[in-house]
């Protein structure tokens, strides 16, 4: 099922992940502060328009601003993110608080937050194939909203693996492991994580 998105960032992270959800056959639109150029959207079919006019117009947001925007982004837009899915793909790196931004999203009224897209470095959501075996991402989101997460999951190539509501700091252990082993025990970027069982993930 398309879903219609709104990417709100354009670096690495924004560019990439709203790309692959325009290829991957999604209504996406990247909100920009500056002139639409098409630089964002490049030959992905994504649109560019004002954060405003992006948010009105979607029914998922993707937060890909640096995470200590986020409290300013959503106070200067709080009435078009109200009731929206909000997928928190930031992370406020360095400071003593939590990486992730829920209790920023917490203060719009009905949205529901998601954590995921933040515990693996670009180069895997560009590539997320490692030989024959594809990367995990592994996610935080309501249960009711998991299905559109794990479409857009799958739009970048990855394999989606739950790890419950509320269970955006789990997620953000994910990341914290990531950084130990990729950059920390200088194994690289090209790093990322693959969930084994018997039943096999969804």
């Amino acid at each position: 099922m398309a879903r219609n998105v709104a990417v709100i960032g354009t670096g690495r992270i924004g560019g990439t992940l709203g790309r692959a959800f325009a290829r991957a056959g999604h209504q996406v639109t990247f909100g920009i502060r500056g002139p639409a150029d098409g630089t964002a959207a490049g030959d992905s079919g994504a649109t560019e328009a004002t954060i405003a006019g992006a948010l009105a117009a979607a029914d998922i947001v993707v937060l890909t601003v640096p995470g200590p925007a986020v409290a300013g982004l959503i106070a200067e837009h709080t009435g078009p993110l109200a009731g929206k899915l909000i997928i928190d793909a930031t992370n406020k790196i360095g400071g003593d608080g939590p990486a992730n931004s829920h209790q920023d999203v917490a203060a719009v009224p009905g949205a529901r937050y998601a954590r995921a897209f933040n515990s693996l470095g670009v180069e895997n959501l560009a590539d997320p194939h490692f030989g024959t075996e594809t990367a995990d991402m592994i996610y935080s989101a309501p249960e009711a909203d998991r299905q559109p997460l794990e479409d857009l999951i799958r739009a970048v190539g990855l394999r989606p693996v739950y790890a419950g509501d509320g269970a955006h700091e789990v997620v953000d252990g994910v990341l914290r492991l990531w950084f130990a082993l990729a950059i920390g025990q200088g194994r690289g970027r090209h790093l990322a994580f693959r969930v084994l069982d018997d039943a096999g993930a969804s």
